[in-house]
């Protein structure tokens, strides 16, 4: 049996490195096909580079929902949505010389239209429950119908994004030194490396969280978020590095906006349907809200992230991680249902 857990593990870590290789040919040829077509900053970092980190957390959802295991899927989008918020801007932060700069447009356009995104999908949870309640206490089961409700408001997020780039003018040389083919050639073969490393780092994750007795979705939050984040990660740290620290911290929003309105009801699309854990989801969900106020609150000083505030982000994420693991342990009074 160990020797078996030991050889997961390993799967999980070469998995990991292999999403990690497909996430950075996704995200540098989607990067500079934004470039190449001309798209606004922001745009590159809340639509084109967003979707293309969070490859990793759609694929999670696509194979745990082909494969039965909702929960998990669902479990690694809430979680990785608490790392993009807390962690990300604080590692890209720290890994700056100076301060991580934001903007108006980010911190209401891009933070107001995510916070959006959290409360309609808690609402379209809460919907499940109130109409189509199974036997279970306080669960229901999100729907089809019900799943579309975050993919309209997704497409009013691009439609905003649109009139955006329609407005916006790159200049006169923005296409030089682009070679399109090889780019979309990049682009294609990253998204091969990441589904074929996130089916085997799906069924690994499965296989030791039922040795341990864990829950699916509390190992989603954890260890699959941890690894299906690692790209956004790497995204926004060089984004920053590169002075573009909107793009880094808009590909945080992007990428969290994304994952909550498309991935999850994705997934649902795909199984049918998908029995939502309501005592489950809304403590989590009060975590993503706090972390979200958390960091629009540190943005929104003097339109800087300082290296003092990147600090209290990885502590918060650190507090988090240890409320999981004792509330998993048993060690406390339960939050989280059992």
């Amino acid at each position: 049996m160990a020797a078996n857990l030991l050889a997961e593990v390993v799967i999980i870590v070469a998995a990991t490195v292999a999403i990690w290789k497909g996430s950075d040919w996704l995200e540098s040829s989607s990067e500079r096909l934004a470039t190449h077509y001309g798209l606004p900053e922001v745009v590159q970092g809340a639509i084109i580079v967003a979707v293309g980190s969070s490859f990793p957390e759609v694929a999670t959802v696509v194979v745990a929902a082909l494969g039965g295991s909702m929960p998990l899927g669902v479990g690694a989008i809430v979680g990785s949505a608490i790392f993009n918020i807390l962690v990300i801007p604080a590692v890209a932060g720290v890994a700056t010389d100076d301060e991580l700069e934001s903007s108006r447009t980010l911190v209401y356009k891009e933070a107001q239209f995510y916070m959006l995104a959290v409360s309609v999908l808690l609402i379209t949870m809460a919907l499940a429950v109130i109409y189509y309640p199974s036997e279970a206490t306080l669960t229901g089961v999100i729907t089809r119908p019900l799943a579309a409700i975050p993919l309209a408001l997704y497409g009013l997020y691009v439609f905003i994004q649109y009139q955006d780039t329609a407005d916006h003018n790159p200049g006169a040389d923005w296409t030089t030194g682009i070679s399109v083919g090889r780019q979309w050639l990049f682009l294609l073969l990253g998204l091969a490396v990441i589904l074929v490393a996130v089916e085997n780092l799906v069924h690994a994750v499965g296989v030791i969280g039922r040795a341990a007795g864990v829950q699916e979705f509390l190992l989603g939050v954890t260890i699959l978020a941890a690894a299906t984040s690692l790209p956004d990660t790497l995204v926004s740290v060089r984004a920053a590095r590169d002075d573009r620290a909107v793009t880094s911290l808009a590909n945080v929003l992007g990428s969290n906006t994304f994952d909550l309105l498309v991935a999850i009801p994705l997934g649902v699309l795909i199984a049918g349907a998908w029995t939502v854990d309501f005592a489950m989801a809304v403590p989590m969900f009060g975590v993503l809200t706090g972390a979200t106020i958390l960091l629009f609150t540190v943005l929104r000083t003097d339109l800087v992230l300082s290296e003092l505030e990147s600090y209290a982000l990885l502590g918060a994420y650190a507090v988090f991680v240890a409320w999981i693991i004792v509330e998993t342990a048993g060690w406390i009074g339960g939050v989280l249902p059992t």
